[in-house]
């Protein structure tokens, strides 16, 4: 892998990242209930996280100019950890057998991926 390679892959997984972010705050804002309506859609919750999905989508576009197709999804399957890593430490949520089950045969896959890079 070239370094410029490297550089974008890390601004790929930065908006993979950022984008996690955003869905823990959509969730927070869900789980919380509002006067009206309009109160669930119009505030600063909601709104930082669409303002977040926004950024996640640019900085993607731009990691795409340099990352390969086939090489995406792979770096976006990292949003898997970044999701159960929340979902445990903000929402008290618990693993079970078959969520270990799944992050390891996501591991195993991004790790195939990598050796035949």
């Amino acid at each position: 892998m070239n370094s410029e390679l490297i550089f974008f892959s890390l601004i790929f997984l930065f908006g993979t990242f950022i984008s996690s972010i955003s869905q823990v705050l959509l969730k927070k804002a869900a789980m919380r209930t509002y006067p009206s309506k309009i109160k669930e859609y119009v505030n600063p919750l909601v709104i930082g996280a669409y303002s977040i999905f926004l950024i996640a989508t640019l900085t993607t576009v731009l990691a795409y100019q340099v990352v390969p197709l086939s090489l995406g999804p792979i770096l976006e399957a990292t949003s898997y950890f970044y999701i159960t890593f929340f979902g445990v430490w903000l929402f008290k949520e618990r693993i079970d057998r078959r969520k270990i089950v799944a992050l390891l045969l996501i591991v195993s896959g991004i790790l195939l991926y990598s050796i035949s890079i």
